[in-house]
């Protein structure tokens, strides 16, 4: 197509996520295979690369923007914009979950924790009693210093027995298939919930070197 030499790419071609090291591919694809595409940087530079009609430009490249262009009947034509990310990642996908306590009662804030470590980019899911209502807050906290570490907090607030349950965390590793959930219970009563009994009467009288023993069941 002379009028559309490079093939349309969808939004999420357009972002790039690399891991340190690894090769990636821009994928700038034309209509016609014969097409001379050069690619170019946020400078304008030309960047040397292998090209292939079929992916497109393959190769280790720093982060940043990058951008194809090709000729066709003298009529110079730019494709989409593909931003490069480099992230620090690793094979595997160390995941904890924490809760500051796992027993609650009626109106408290209930807090859990998922963090994961040594992964900059991930997907985290969350499964818990209250999430088709969308009743907890989610927030992120992206951790550098001293080590890598994203730390996803759940908060429910005015926690009710209907939030007793199993709440679970599910990371997904950004470029690879692998995948880390753990689960944490958590139970919510209705009130308060000690009960005691005590085996003597308010007002108990002793005599003198008297043993005498106060019993007080703990329910």
């Amino acid at each position: 197509d002379a009028e559309m030499p490079f093939v349309p790419s969808i939004p999420e071609d357009q972002f790039i996520l690399v891991e340190e090291g690894d090769p990636a591919v821009i994928p700038c694809r034309t209509s016609d295979p014969d097409s001379q595409v050069t690619l170019v940087n946020s400078l304008d530079k030309s960047v040397y690369a292998l090209y292939d009609a079929k992916q497109g430009f393959i190769g280790n490249f720093p982060a940043g923007s990058y951008t194809c262009k090709t000729m066709v009947k003298g009529v110079e034509f730019k494709s989409d914009e593909f931003l490069i990310y480099i992230i620090r990642a690793t094979s595997q996908l160390p995941v904890e979950i924490e809760a500051l306590k796992t027993v609650y009662k009626t109106g408290e804030t209930i807090v859990v924790t998922c963090v994961v470590f040594d992964n900059e980019v991930v997907n985290l899911q969350w499964n818990y009693p209250g999430k088709v209502k969308e009743k907890g807050l989610i927030k992120l906290d992206d951790i550098k210093v001293p080590s890598q570490k994203l730390v996803y907090t759940l908060t429910i607030p005015e926690a009710s027995v209907k939030d007793t349950g199993d709440y679970e965390c599910t990371a997904r590793h950004a470029t690879k298939e692998v995948k880390e959930n753990k689960k944490v219970v958590i139970t919510v009563h209705d009130k308060g919930f000690v009960h005691l009994e005590p085996q003597f009467s308010p007002l108990e009288a002793v005599n003198l070197h008297e043993v005498k023993n106060f019993v007080v069941d703990v329910q």
